[in-house]
């Protein structure tokens, strides 16, 4: 095969390309939309495990949420999780396509989700939650923090799927082909790259919930302490994992960093400021 051969010329060995449907289900010329995608499942799926975790604790009298509050919960973490990360992923990545079209932040369809974006709309939401319904927000923040993993797994596997945000090009053994990479080219010309959403779904979202799982089955840790773990957690993956990222296209790096690294920052600062009033809340306490 003069492909594989190629391949082998410029590259020690054939790597997986990564030529997968992002459609689960695609309907018929003519309707609305295009299809069901993946990433939508992998929202939904990670709100459904968020739901079955909440009641799971509940059950076992480490949450203060009935299954009626849970429900209203997840209500309002569906919206700032979808609004906030769509705006951030508007106003972080693509601001001037905002600005020159500002009813692309609807086109959600499209793809275009900024986690960062994500964890401000849920601050904003959980803030509103605990106002309304008059609950502890350091605790459900805690909650939150512990549930929201599975999503971020999922999405950033769907990320793979969709052949998008790739790693920049190597040539590691498990080094992969992404299309979309350098469309221009042929396939065989095209340089292999890290699988870095693997690593980010690893990191960001199996390592990250093994840990704070344990931490919370484990121990009785304050109010906001599960919280701060989170974001330092999440920060420190994504740092990571962003040496092995590609930046995106047309995105300019912010004082040498990406942006993916400099909104982390801000991420693991605000993780210790969560530990710190946890800690201090519980020394006052006693």
């Amino acid at each position: 095969n003069k492909k594989i051969l190629y391949m082998e010329t410029i590259f020690p060995m054939a790597h997986y390309v990564v030529n997968l449907d992002p459609f689960a289900v695609r309907f018929p010329d003519g309707w609305f939309l295009e299809g069901i995608r993946w990433y939508g499942l992998a929202y939904l799926a990670g709100f459904l495990i968020g739901l079955w975790l909440l009641n799971l604790y509940y059950k076992k009298g480490r949450s203060p949420l009935n299954p009626d509050e849970t429900s209203s919960l997840l209500t309002y973490l569906v919206f700032g999780i979808i609004i906030g990360g769509r705006l951030g992923y508007m106003l972080f990545y693509d601001f001037d396509r905002f600005v020159s079209d500002p009813v692309s932040v609807f086109k959600i369809m499209n793809g275009g989700m900024a986690s960062h974006g994500g964890f401000i709309g849920v601050a904003i939401a959980l803030a509103l939650f605990s106002k309304i319904h008059k609950t502890p927000f350091l605790k459900i923040a805690d909650l939150v923090a512990l549930v929201s993993t599975p999503g971020i797994f999922l999405g950033r596997i769907a990320n793979f799927v969709n052949g998008e945000l790739w790693g920049k090009v190597s040539n590691v053994p498990w080094a992969m082909i992404f299309p979309n990479s350098d469309p221009s080219k042929p396939i065989s010309e095209i340089a292999p790259r890290h699988p870095s959403q693997l690593y980010e779904a690893f990191a960001e979202g199996f390592l990250i919930f093994a840990i704070l799982q344990y931490r919370f089955w484990k121990s009785k840790p304050p109010a906001g302490q599960i919280a701060g773990e989170f974001f330092i957690l999440y920060a420190i993956a994504r740092i990571v994992c962003e040496i092995f990222r590609e930046p995106d296209v047309g995105v300019s790096l912010i004082v040498g960093l990406s942006r993916g690294t400099f909104f982390s920052i801000f991420c693991l600062v605000l993780g210790i400021v969560f530990i710190a009033i946890a800690k201090s809340k519980k020394k006052n306490a006693k």
